[in-house]
């Protein structure tokens, strides 16, 4: 029996790239790991070559531990990084913070210790701001950083800027995570290997992001320092992340890095937003707000202007109070995506 497409597949919104569909090489790899047998619970072949992958990518040895969603990579790499008495410093813009619904909080125990930012970057100077009170035991134990790349505000660390803040963070004893579900738009940004801004300069643990690159439920914690994470297998598991038929899971994630398919798709959703910029930052009645360094444009409009572009074109407010909005292009998006909606744009402000 044919299932029925229930949705309009020629709609196209700048909500989010989570919108977007799997991509057909992704779709493909899933096909193409069915039929048959294969060991479950992550003993199997594409688990095994998605660590050989990744420890190309990363240049060193990692370990792999590929689970459902962003938010469960994060709750579980953190919490493998925490004692029980320990706490994170994050951007108080930091999706861990502001778009989990308290799940490190609520599954994981974790205490957040959020730093308001001007770009979404944490700095030296700002993890001070939170990173003290060692040995007073009236004060949650700030062990782990955790960076957003790129950040919730479109912006993209470079690696200068993580090495900095890794060392500030080591110097303290500290450990740093990178949330990295837009990692490959950063990879793109910068034109740089994923070394470079990771491994390379003292990140730890990383949540490697594949669904907002059109995989389909498939994300991973890749450690980079084995000593800086403790019982993933174990929590992974109690944290509800484990997947009994991983292959499928591992093998979205080869489609995209066994390959440069992650960094095609990622150039793609970046070049859109370049693109997007270029048609509306002149437009009478709109003010983009943010540099452009990934995949999301942000702007100022008044609410009845946005109103009337979203009968055609979704997408969210970010800060109702200024009027700004963000636009999110994917991997998906096309130029005549692009092109329409930056005339829906004109008319509305026009």
């Amino acid at each position: 029996m044919a299932i029925m497409t229930l949705h309009d597949p020629a709609r196209r919104t700048f909500a989010s790239d989570n919108y977007a569909g799997a991509h057909a090489e992704v779709l493909a790899a899933v096909a193409d790991a069915s039929g048959g047998h294969e060991t479950s619970y992550g003993a199997d072949a594409y688990t095994t070559r998605l660590t050989q992958v990744l420890g190309e990518h990363f240049g060193r040895q990692v370990e792999v531990f590929p689970v459902f969603t962003g938010t469960g990579a994060n709750v579980v790499g953190l919490s493998a990084m925490l004692p029980a008495w320990g706490a994170v410093v994050c951007a108080a813009s930091a999706h861990v913070h502001t778009d989990e619904g308290g799940a490190p909080e609520k599954v994981a125990g974790i205490k957040l210790l959020p730093v308001p930012t001007p770009d979404g970057r944490l700095t030296p100077e700002l993890l001070a701001t939170e990173a003290w009170g060692y040995g007073f035991e009236h004060r949650a134990q700030p062990l782990v950083v955790s960076l957003t790349q790129t950040t919730e505000l479109g912006t993209c660390y470079t690696p200068e800027q993580i090495a900095a803040l890794a060392d500030a963070a080591h110097a303290r004893g500290m450990r740093v995570h990178v949330d990295g579900a837009r990692l490959a738009n950063a990879a793109a940004t910068l034109d740089l290997p994923l070394r470079a801004f990771t491994s390379d300069v003292g990140v730890d643990v990383v949540s490697l992001g594949g669904t907002k690159n059109g995989a389909l439920a498939a994300e991973a914690v890749v450690v980079l320092d084995p000593a800086a994470a403790d019982g993933l297998a174990y929590l992974r598991k109690t944290q509800m992340q484990l997947a009994s038929k991983m292959r499928f899971v591992s093998a979205q994630l080869l489609a995209l890095f066994d390959g440069d398919l992650w960094l095609r798709s990622a150039q793609h959703a970046n070049a859109m937003a370049r693109r997007l910029l270029a048609g509306v930052r002149d437009l009478p009645g709109v003010q983009v707000t943010r540099p452009v360094e990934s995949n999301a444009v942000f702007a100022i409009l008044a609410r009845d202007v946005a109103d009337r572009i979203r009968e055609d074109f979704w997408f969210y407010d970010w800060d109702e109070a200024t009027g700004e909005v963000r636009w999110m292009c994917a991997f998906d998006t096309t130029p005549a995506d692009v092109d329409a909606f930056v005339a829906a744009v004109a008319k509305a402000a026009g």
